[in-house]
């Protein structure tokens, strides 16, 4: 099986030593996106704010390897207070229609940078 990096030039640069994301074959596995705005490195202070952001840098990453929200099969949402939920879960029904894709959403002890919300995916080309 052949893998290949995707790298947006629309969303933040990997800070460690992992890829934005990896497609193996027609599975596409996204890194967890943080709130990062890819244009001046700001962070919004609201969830709501946060939570956009990090949708569309995951946004970013799919449309790279030609996909889209609607070949989201499994994301997991890190949140630093589950106090949070309600409002994420708002901003993420925004961008995603049903079939809706598989879900885990875990409050977390932190996040880096100190942000409040952190998205992953798994997603499939059709």
């Amino acid at each position: 099986m052949e893998k290949k990096v995707i790298c947006a030039a629309n969303a933040p640069k990997a800070v460690g030593p992992y890829s934005q994301a990896i497609q193996a074959g027609e599975t596409l596995y996204v890194s967890g996106q943080l709130p990062v705005n890819p244009a001046d490195g700001s962070v919004a202070e609201s969830i709501e704010d946060q939570t956009r952001q990090s949708l569309a840098n995951l946004n970013a990453i799919l449309a790279e390897a030609g996909m889209g929200f609607g070949n989201v099969v499994k994301t997991t949402v890190l949140l630093d207070d589950i106090k949070n939920f309600a409002a994420m879960n708002a901003v993420y029904a925004e961008h995603f229609a049903a079939p809706f894709p598989a879900r885990v959403c875990y409050q977390v002890a932190a996040l880096p940078l100190g942000v409040k919300v952190e998205i992953d995916a798994v997603a499939v080309a059709e």
